[in-house]
């Protein structure tokens, strides 16, 4: 049996720190995926979808620690976030009109039978789960900026605010893709104020004649 793997210290992209922007380039990385819209706090469907996605992640887990002798920890919850209106996030905080896919990383050596089995698996043990909408895809970032959000997820305003309309156009990058969070703290626990969550947005460098 090999060493436990957490990828939260092994992998870069998941450290940041509070109070400072970096800009990082993040390597393509499997995940665990299920979409949603509406209100995280109030839409059924959020929590249908993480009680969707956990099950699978752990059969995983216990199915590369037994067959392959690699076990790994499980990851923590993030979150792909976007609306129609883009002050939805900030100033607005319209959660209504957030749509959003969640995600939990995995390990490069899951492959397709592995997780086509432990969908399986899952099922069988609950079939009234939302886990047959859960799929394994590989996310390809690249270059973002991110920094660590500590406190509430109803803080995150004036951070955001402040990467989008300062940060990134002072250092020529230009933002595209979607909105990514991950959720360090679990949030069914502890003091929402000391929640820590890191905050990511994929860019693009803008060329000097633009």
């Amino acid at each position: 049996m090999s060493e436990k793997i957490d990828f939260k210290k092994s992998l870069d992209v998941y450290r940041a720190r509070k109070g400072a922007f970096r800009v990082v380039e993040v390597p393509p990385l499997q995940y665990l995926l299920i979409d949603g819209q509406g209100d995280p706090n109030t839409a059924p469907e959020f929590a249908t979808a993480v009680e969707a996605l956990y099950p699978v992640a752990y059969t995983l887990k216990f199915t590369s620690r037994r067959e392959l002798g690699r076990d790994f920890v499980v990851m923590p919850l993030e979150g792909l976030w976007w609306a129609e209106d883009h002050a939805s996030f900030t100033s607005a905080r319209d959660k209504s009109q957030w749509s959003w896919t969640l995600l939990l990383m995995q390990p490069d050596w899951i492959d397709d039978a592995m997780f086509a089995d432990a969908v399986a698996t899952a099922s069988a043990k609950n079939p009234a789960a939302r886990i047959s909408e859960v799929r394994l895809e590989t996310l390809e970032e690249g270059l973002c900026v991110q920094t660590l959000h500590v406190g509430a997820y109803d803080d995150e305003a004036a951070l955001l605010e402040r990467m989008h309309d300062e940060f990134i156009p002072q250092h020529a990058l230009s933002m595209t893709g979607r909105h990514h969070e991950i959720y360090l703290s679990d949030p069914r626990r502890g003091d929402p104020a000391k929640r820590r969550t890191i905050l990511r947005q994929p860019v693009t460098r803008r060329s000097e004649n633009s």
